[in-house]
């Protein structure tokens, strides 16, 4: 099985935990009531003995629950030591903030030579685990994106945070990390209720998915207040994460720096259909610096403004979402943890992928293919494996373009971090850039044998059209043979149009009322050889720095009884350019003779680049 292992021996059972933690709830019960009791006898005056012999019985009460407590907590694995991680990544130049000499800018960071050599390598995995191994097409595409393009992809609009600011400082924080920190913190507390550490774990699910209203609302009612002062807070209000800029000096073709790599793969989608033939399915791959001006960045590589991102988009047909490998994968068993359990259990289940797909936790098997090819991608990485499940989005926190998506979450000390996106993004892309531009985006399906098919076809009045809209007579047209390409929604206009006797449509920007009479819908019995569609897409994304840290978090551990020495057992695609390195640290070895070795390649100079190899590791042997 895929997950064998996943159980440390070092981990308490489950059920122990469950069972301290039950017990502490009953203790909390009977402290609360005893406590209740005290009150009232104070409070009647009652006779000093009886008194003082309840407050005892209070006090044995509550050194219960502290010794329940500290049982839990011995049982818990030892704390990640995170702050010797870092000084070890800072202090061997993995990574470190960038501009330090001028005290950094938070959110940015550099690579040194190790980290560059580990994120080159975890690249070149990526590119032969997908784009070489499912024959993508990859192409590179610009950071300067034109705001048109954004605009009409919906991000200028929607893609935003929920930000506070602290009353005093003006110190800005993520509303809903704030909240999901502050319920975390709730649900480890073990003085609290049963109820009220569901009521906290319910909140942390669905704090991603809440509007500034019910993420006021929740901050309200805990008090939650500035974590660095302790000062009041503002109402949450929403936060663009884009960064804007100008295009040219004349300041009037505005631009962002690009927050995702997928919108160069689709506005050139028709050449990249039209490079594979004309033939679907098939992926775009991309790897490339995206841009966010995160409110609070922090946690080292996991929330930064600037960050590596590899994504692919596949494109296939809306209704045939099946993939001819999924068997490759079906047999993996992977810890799922869908919208439902977030809401209903709070825990992950290992569950076979092909059951998931069958029983439709999973909406198709191409989402799931690449899910099965993202858990094989982490683990071939150097991901632990008992730090790796996929969560489902819930309804209220799913992007925009998205029907379904599950992320690959790895455990860190941070705690469970997305790093990797895979979703359905249906059409939606597609349809939106093939609106805008006027430009046909859609694909061919080619029949077997001609088929006989009832389609819907506009009869359009053009007098009366010509006279209500003139010069943009030709705009209402377009928008409605457009809308025949989609039974239901003409359909559902023709219901409206019947209904009122007149419909609203906008286009471009301009409102429009179509009126009865303009437009019918007919059906007609047509014999056609092919349709054209509009391609589905399924995108997975990572994250490559989130992946990198991960993975170095997870290679980090103290020697037992001497937590001076520190070690990083690395993953085997980076493991000898950490050997390399810490060879290149002892001052006793001599150099790598560099210059001799870089020279470029001509017929004779093998014998020669050989030898001087054989020489400089007999020099390593002789130095120990």
């Amino acid at each position: 099985s895929f997950l064998q292992g996943r159980v440390r021996t070092s981990d308490p059972p489950m059920a122990t935990l469950e069972e301290l933690q039950s017990e502490i709830a009953e203790l909390n019960l009977k402290v609360n009531v005893q406590g209740d009791k005290v009150r009232t006898l104070k409070a009647e005056k009652a006779a000093k003995a009886t008194l003082d012999e309840e407050v005892k019985l209070l006090k044995e009460l509550k050194g219960q629950v502290e010794k329940k407590a500290k049982e839990i907590q011995s049982k818990l694995p030892k704390p990640f030591n995170r702050a010797g991680f870092e000084a070890l990544m800072k202090r061997r130049f993995f990574f470190a903030n960038a501009f330090g000499l001028y005290n950094g800018v938070a959110g940015l960071f550099d690579f040194g030579p190790p980290g560059c050599a580990l994120k080159a390598n975890l690249l070149n995995h990526w590119r032969q685990h997908f784009v070489m191994t499912e024959n993508m097409l990859e192409v590179e595409c610009t950071n300067v994106t034109p705001d048109i393009v954004l605009r009409t992809s919906g991000h200028v609009e929607k893609f935003a945070d929920y930000m506070v600011k602290d009353m005093v400082t003006g110190d800005c924080y993520r509303a809903d990390k704030l909240l999901e920190e502050v319920m975390s913190a709730r649900m480890e507390d073990p003085k609290l209720s049963p109820e009220q550490k569901e009521e906290a774990r319910l909140l942390n699910a669905q704090a991603g998915g809440m509007d500034d209203k019910q993420l006021g609302e929740a901050l309200a009612k805990f008090n939650v207040k500035a974590p660095d002062t302790n000062n009041d807070l503002s109402v949450p209000y929403p936060f663009n994460l884009m960064f804007q800029t100008q295009i040219g000096p004349a300041g009037n073709n505005p631009g962002f720096l690009r927050p995702e790599t997928a919108q160069g793969i689709f506005v050139n989608f028709k050449r990249l259909y039209d490079y594979n033939g004309s033939k679907l399915p098939f992926g775009g791959a991309t790897i490339g610096t995206a841009f966010r001006n995160e409110i609070a960045p922090r946690a080292g590589l996991l929330r930064v403004r600037e960050f590596t991102l590899a994504e692919i988009e596949y494109f296939l047909h809306p209704d045939k979402k099946d993939h001819p490998k999924f068997s490759n994968v079906a047999h993996l068993d992977l810890l799922l943890y869908s919208s439902q359990m977030q809401l209903e259990t709070g825990r992950a289940v290992v569950t076979n992928l092909g059951q998931a797909v069958r029983e439709g936790m999973i909406d198709n098997e191409t989402l799931g293919y690449f899910i099965g090819r993202c858990a094989q991608f982490l683990l071939a990485a150097g991901v632990d494996a008992k730090k790796l499940r996929f969560r489902q989005h819930l309804k209220t926190e799913m992007a925009h373009y998205a029907c379904d998506c599950w992320d690959a979450e790895l455990e860190t000390s941070y705690g469970w971090v997305e790093c990797v996106g895979n979703a359905d993004r249906s059409c939606y892309d597609l349809k939106v850039h093939s609106e805008k531009s006027k430009t046909d985006l859609t694909a061919w399906e080619e029949f077997a044998e001609p088929q006989t098919l009832e389609v819907l076809e506009p009869v359009l009045n053009m007098q009366m059209i010509g006279k209500a809209f003139r010069k943009d007579q030709k705009l209402v047209k377009e928008y409605i043979e457009n809308l025949a390409q989609s039974e239901a929604d003409a359909l559902q206009f023709q219901d409206k149009l019947t209904a009122d006797g007149k419909v609203t449509i906008t286009v471009e920007g301009q409102d429009f009322e179509v009126a009865a009479g303009m437009v019918t819908f007919n059906k007609v019995t047509k014999k056609i050889s092919g349709k054209s569609f509009l391609p589905s897409v399924i995108e997975p994304s990572y994250g490559i720095g989130r992946i990198l840290y991960a993975i170095l978090e997870h290679c980090y551990w103290q020697r037992e009884g001497d937590e001076q020495r520190e070690v990083l057992s690395p993953p085997q695609h980076g493991a000898h350019q950490m050997r390399d390195f810490a060879v290149e640290q002892q001052r006793c070895f001599p150099p790598v003779p560099r210059p001799a070795l870089s020279l470029p390649y001509r017929p004779g100079r093998a014998r020669a680049r050989r030898r001087q190899q054989h020489f400089h590791w007999q020099a390593l042997r002789a130095h120990g």
